[in-house]
């Protein structure tokens, strides 16, 4: 049996036809630019993450570019991460002329280590820090009730990378509503992912929408006349057709996910010291965007899953922090250790909507295959 890590065409044979009359629909009308599509989509997915505004962008990396820039980020500011996340959280940083500053993570969720950020906090001087961006990683909300809690005790903004959770929730707040803005990614492994590269800011705040919108078409409201400098980030009508079909599908697909994530749990019980299940805090709503798994001895056990034909991913390798192009940082290897432990022993199983059950024992019975049990 061959189980890919991600297979994208049961979902798209689900969907097909409704996509190419859609795709034909935006060719037909020779609108293919920040048309009504898009404007359509920033309204369905403000409604669905429970926020007044939404703000289309050509990926989720330019999201979170936008939306920090929104807020004023910029050179000589600083904006506090983890380093256990996909580079451009810290990149987007970098790319304004700010400094991004790591703090570490929870072991459990892998999410910021509310604890570590409160450290940071406390041995700095009030103002040094303009924002703190929570990643919501794995499609699991951060712990955003204490993120904001101390981020309104030290008067920054929060920015929550929610490019892999989109339907998450934390206390019943969906994930890219619970802080300054929220960034998304539609990338197209993501649960909700179109046809290319695509994004989304989502904010409460007319002025960060506002600012948004002018950013992503090269700082100007009218055609010409530029009042900032800005970027060329736009998501075009194709990508959008496709976007607010598969939203429809979003959360049954979430369901399916849950499921696969409960089979793997039950067929992996009994591994104490070996295997690590995903944790959900009590709370949250998981969408399972990856089911990351720490596991023990992990380069053998993907070696053993590639040679059975399971398809396996290390989401991440390298923490930020030890990357070389983050070397004028001055961190050093041992500096996070929870992040570099992480980065040691976690793997991604394939967790898809449409994966069969006897697929999903199969990966399980591997594994424990490998453990001899």
């Amino acid at each position: 049996m061959k189980v890919k890590l991600l297979d994208l065409s049961g979902q798209y044979k689900k969907i097909r036809k409704e996509a190419l009359s859609a795709i034909k629909a935006v060719c037909d009308s020779q609108r293919y630019i920040l048309a009504d599509n898009v404007v359509a989509l920033e309204t369905e997915i403000a409604a669905y993450c429970g926020v007044k505004y939404a703000v289309a962008v050509a990926s989720g990396s330019d999201a979170i570019l936008l939306a920090l820039k929104s807020l004023g980020v910029g050179p000589g500011d600083k904006v506090i991460t983890t380093p256990y996340t996909f580079f451009s959280t810290a990149g987007s940083i970098s790319l304004l002329g700010a400094t991004p500053v790591f703090v570490d993570i929870d072991p459990r969720t892998y999410n910021i280590s509310v604890a570590s950020l409160e450290e940071l906090l406390k041995k700095k001087k009030r103002g040094e820090f303009k924002a703190v961006m929570p990643v919501h990683l794995y499609g699991q909300c951060a712990d955003m009730t204490n993120v904001n809690r101390v981020a309104r005790g030290y008067g920054i903004f929060v920015v929550e990378d929610a490019a892999q959770a989109i339907g998450a929730a934390h206390k019943g707040r969906n994930a890219g509503s619970m802080g300054n803005a929220g960034c998304l990614s539609f990338y197209p492994t993501k649960n909700l992912g179109c046809f290319g590269d695509g994004g989304m800011i989502t904010t409460n705040a007319k002025s960060i929408a506002d600012t948004a919108r002018m950013l992503r078409v090269h700082g100007s409201k009218v055609r010409y006349y530029h009042e900032l400098v800005g970027f060329n980030s736009r998501l075009d009508e194709i990508q959008a057709s496709v976007l607010r079909i598969k939203l429809r599908y979003l959360d049954a697909w979430a369901g399916s996910r849950a499921k696969n994530a409960a089979v793997y749990s039950s067929s992996l019980k009994g591994l104490q010291g070996l295997v690590t299940l995903p944790y959900v805090e009590e709370g949250n709503r998981m969408v399972f965007n990856q089911f990351v798994a720490r596991v023990k001895d992990r380069d053998a056990l993907r070696r053993h899953l590639d040679s059975k034909g399971i398809g396996s991913e290390i989401y991440y390798p390298v923490p930020l922090h030890m990357q070389k192009c983050f070397k004028d940082l001055g961190y050093r290897k041992g500096d996070f250790p929870e992040s570099e432990a992480a980065a040691k022993e976690t793997i991604a199983l394939p967790i898809y909507p449409e994966l069969k059950k006897e697929e999903l024992l199969y990966v399980a019975g591997s594994i424990r295959e490998f453990y001899g049990k």
